[in-house]
């Protein structure tokens, strides 16, 4: 059996720690995963997962095997990517993360578009709201909002992230349209989990308030409280790429419009400038040009 594809199998186990798991990410069988596993472990002599009903688990031999696995992985991706320059296509596979959000309001549609170009690439792509190790996860490439990135992490900004306080008509015309940050208090409010979920800071000017609002339905995903939100369920703080549609077609209403929220920006991260692959600058590039058209 090809051992780089045994390999490739053996770290996905490792990673997600499911045989079904591995073979669904992978459109095989779990028989098919399970003859991988066990002919990279003949073909070394050494037992590299303990199997139980509930979990599967690297063992000391499989710890290492793992390691030099992904930097196999790794140095065959590279060949493929180095070889492909020659002329001027670009092959092999980029992996890439981003929030759910931003994978439904930008990426999707943007990985799309690059792909027109780069016809012989494949692109894998974890659309996730937790933070990920990228080298564990072999991601080559993570987008993400944020105030402050990881200083691990080389960052490139993207474009910024602004953020607006929204309600449906039908609920504002039951409720009341506030008029000041402090009503907010009396309002059913759909908050982000991760971010500001009791607390709203707004600005005007020179002045600076913070809000506690009633937190009644919060979500660590910012399209479950859009359609929270469009369903009359109150007033949600939603970034502008996921709210402007729904502002322009009248099924939102913007609140407290002399106010502003704390700005954040879209980051391109990734592990490290040395022997960044053409695929990964590729990529980067088409994202800041496209974003850079977009009425953020």
């Amino acid at each position: 059996m090809d051992r780089l594809t045994a390999m490739q199998v053996f770290v996905e186990v490792a990673n997600s720690g499911s045989f079904s798991a591995t073979a669904d990410k992978l459109d095989m069988s779990r028989a098919m995963v399970t003859r991988y596993v066990g002919e990279l472990e003949c073909w070394l002599d050494a037992r590299l997962l303990q199997r139980t009903t509930r979990s599967v688990t690297l063992t000391d031999a499989g710890e290492n095997c793992l390691r030099r696995s992904q930097q196999m992985l790794a140095l065959m991706e590279n060949v493929e990517e180095e070889t492909s320059v020659h002329d001027g296509a670009l092959r092999g596979q980029l992996r890439i993360t981003c929030s759910v959000s931003l994978v439904y309001a930008q990426i999707a549609a943007a990985v799309v578009d690059f792909l027109k170009l780069y016809p012989q690439l494949k692109i894998d792509l974890n659309a996730s709201e937790g933070s990920l190790n990228l080298i564990e996860a072999r991601i080559d490439l993570a987008i993400r909002i944020s105030a402050a990135p990881d200083p691990m992490l080389i960052g490139r900004a993207l474009a910024p992230c602004t953020s607006v306080l929204v309600a449906s008509p039908g609920y504002l015309a039951a409720n009341g349209v506030p008029k000041t940050p402090v009503d907010l208090v009396s309002h059913r409010c759909l908050s982000y989990a991760n971010f500001g979920k009791s607390v709203w800071k707004l600005s005007r000017r020179e002045e600076h308030i913070e809000v506690s609002v009633a937190s009644y339905f919060s979500a660590n995903e910012a399209t479950a409280l859009l359609r929270a939100s469009l369903a009359g369920g109150g007033i949600a703080l939603q970034p502008t790429y996921l709210a402007n549609p729904h502002l322009k077609d009248g099924s939102l209403q913007a609140l407290l419009p002399d106010w502003t929220l704390p700005e954040m920006t879209i980051y391109a991260l990734y592990p490290s400038r040395k022997h960044l692959s053409p695929a990964v600058k590729a990529f980067l590039d088409f994202l800041a040009q496209r974003f850079a058209t977009l009425p953020w």
